[in-house]
């Protein structure tokens, strides 16, 4: 068996992410099912690992979750951050520039340069894609990172001039990683459901589910802290579904190629 936690995994999270797997473990081992003694990092800790019939519990993105993975995997709960001014278990991207950057509000970047973690990004791409789209205004895909700490790098340096971060990510980046100082929150988007706890598709995620009820709540301080996991929350497959999906990267940057 396999499982990972490679959304929000970097710095002293790592840690933090081993410690509270390690409790999740305990727990499944205890109920007899088979689980492995650690996590699965690196780029097999996505993709790979989502899409195996392996898969004991992994994160994954609502976008992936909903374009891809929703036939295959089976949802086990939402963990909930408790982001301010969003329902319990959703989250929101916000819009990240320059802290020197003249321009004040969104409208203000109306075709600037895009920098985006990777297509089937709920809150790098197809969120910001999706807000701006109502608002009448454009974002041109410019650069693709990869991550979206890279991202808020690429507009720091000017590679970029505007970049949707998610909020977690955001708030977890503000006492590990310096880029933060270089840059401002101009605007945010919608919330829509958060990162989902999936397991593969022919599993029950009942024990999943029991596993990390009870492992949250033994967390030491500290780590519960570094994670920011409040709790977990049911959210239906129809609220992921019903997110729409943007036009891709290629396409939005098709509409901007000379005729």
């Amino acid at each position: 068996m396999i499982a990972s936690l490679g959304m929000y995994d970097f710095g002293a999270l790592m840690g933090a992410n081993d410690r509270f797997w390690a409790l999740i473990r305990d727990h499944l081992r205890a109920a007899g099912i088979d689980a492995p003694d650690a996590l699965i990092r690196g780029e097999d800790a996505f993709w790979p690992t989502w899409q195996s019939p392996d898969l004991l519990l992994s994160q994954t993105c609502g976008y992936p979750f909903r374009a891809q993975l929703h036939g295959n995997t089976r949802q086990v709960c939402t963990p909930d951050y408790g982001l301010p001014d969003a329902a319990p278990g959703h989250y929101y991207s916000n819009f990240v520039v320059r802290h020197d950057d003249p321009r004040t509000n969104l409208a203000d970047f109306d075709s600037a340069p895009f920098a985006f973690n990777e297509d089937l990004s709920q809150s790098g791409w197809a969120a910001p894609q999706n807000h701006v789209a109502k608002l009448g205004l454009r974002l041109p895909p410019t650069y693709r990172s990869g991550g979206h700490r890279r991202s808020a790098r690429a507009v720091a340096d000017g590679v970029a001039d505007i970049a949707a971060l998610d909020a977690v990510t955001w708030a977890l980046m503000q006492d590990v990683d310096p880029v933060v100082q270089e840059l401002r929150v101009i605007a945010r988007t919608e919330p829509t459901p958060g990162l989902p706890y999936i397991t593969a598709g022919h599993r029950d995620p009942a024990p999943m589910l029991s596993a990390i009820t009870e492992a949250i709540p033994r967390l030491a301080p500290a780590d519960r802290a570094l994670l920011r996991v409040k709790d977990v929350v049911a959210i239906p497959l129809s609220a992921y579904l019903a997110v729409p999906n943007p036009p891709t990267p290629d396409q939005i940057a098709h509409s901007f190629a000379p005729n």
